[in-house]
């Protein structure tokens, strides 16, 4: 069985009365796809800017590749990719300057970002890459911003709800290259509130008002919960979610054995047909 490359547990986020993340636990696995499932508001955001290093943890720990994420967060930022939900590219800057510009900040040399740019080119028409990203189609800024994630070639990519606001073909094309990456060894994290997508991780995990209701590969949660679909587990989830933050043991698991690590199914296709 595959390696945790990240350990999360006891993990919270306050502000002031509010607690943003309450106490999980989880694991990711090197080279799976971690798929982060929950409504607007449920953590994943600030779950995902805590293992990266952009966000105080209140309470709890983090290791990444065995080593403490506050203690190393300097070296581990060598390794960790991120593609935020917001703010991943400089509206006003057209993509070529994005690219030169979150290069220079990440270190590479002038060689390597006139290199980047020049790779960049072979994907997408230098005449969109000249426009300013705010006037560029959804697909093309999600393209790019995906593109200056990967310049530095991270072991761990977290992408936060990547595919919100682009339509179903760019949303499988998507898919399709983060199964690539995949393919290559990396290990990504995956949020999303769209419960068809979820099906395609490797495991999932459920977040609602900050707590974590549910962990395990997505075949194995239908079958020991007996749901026809994702949209039935997760609002059963819901459903059985207790307010004052107490684990529902019933929901924690994909089953007496825990949850079970398996391949994916391609992008496209649903994993109960």
């Amino acid at each position: 069985m595959p390696e945790n490359i990240i350990e999360v547990r006891g993990l919270t986020k306050t502000f002031g009365s509010f607690t943003a993340v309450n106490s999980i636990d989880f694991d990711i696995k090197k080279g799976e796809i971690l798929g982060f499932l929950g409504p607007n508001g449920a953590g994943k955001t600030t779950t995902i800017k805590m293992i990266n290093g952009l966000l105080k943890i209140t309470h709890g720990q983090i290791l990444i590749k065995g080593w403490d994420s506050v203690r190393h967060r300097k070296a581990l930022k060598q390794v960790m990719g991120y593609m935020s939900q917001k703010f991943s590219l400089y509206p006003l800057l057209n993509s070529l300057e994005n690219i030169e510009f979150f290069g220079g900040i990440s270190g590479l040399s002038k060689r390597e970002i006139k290199e980047k740019q020049e790779q960049i080119k072979v994907t997408i028409d230098i005449s969109l890459l000249k426009q300013k990203v705010t006037d560029v189609p959804p697909g093309i800024r999600q393209k790019v911003a995906l593109f200056v994630c990967l310049m530095t070639d991270p072991e761990i990519i977290f992408l936060d709800e990547p595919t919100s606001g682009v339509d179903p073909e760019v949303r499988r094309n998507f898919w399709f290259e983060i199964y690539r990456l995949k393919k290559q060894g990396k290990t990504l994290l995956v949020s999303t509130h769209n419960l068809d997508e979820v099906e395609y991780a490797d495991r999932m995990l459920i977040l609602h008002q900050g707590n974590l209701l549910m962990q395990g590969e997505p075949e194995q949660l239908l079958k020991h919960h007996s749901k026809a679909s994702i949209d039935d587990l997760f609002k059963d989830a819901i459903i059985n979610y207790d307010p004052t933050g107490a684990p529902n043991q019933k929901f924690l698991r994909g089953g007496p054995g825990g949850a079970v690590f398996s391949k994916s199914a391609p992008p496209g296709r649903r994993r109960q047909e």
